[in-house]
């Protein structure tokens, strides 16, 4: 079980969102076993676009840290995105330290 922080920036979120967000980190363990921690932060920009949600995932895996910065159009899809990314990274780490 990932030990995850989650921040809200700008606004209020709900449990709804922060459940999304554990369930959806929870996957990242999936690929890489030894993450120790991960801080979800999230805030609404102002701007007139409507790609305002914004998502920063910091995972705190042995060595350093791995830092994603997603934005888009709702928290979920900001949330899916960043987690995907991090996915990416810690495949071909685990992969690195394969080889290695």
């Amino acid at each position: 079980m990932i030990n995850m922080h989650f921040q809200s920036v700008n606004y209020k979120a709900d449990k709804k969102l922060k459940d999304f967000a554990k369930k959806r980190i929870e996957k990242l363990s999936l690929f890489y076993n030894q993450i120790i921690e991960v801080f979800v932060f999230t805030k609404v920009e102002n701007n007139s676009d409507g790609i305002n949600k914004w998502t920063e995932l910091k995972i705190g895996i042995p060595g350093d840290d791995i830092v994603v910065k997603k934005i888009s159009k709702s928290f979920e899809e900001s949330i899916n995105s960043a987690a995907d990314s991090a996915e990416r990274i810690l495949k071909r780490r685990k992969e690195k330290e394969r080889i290695l």
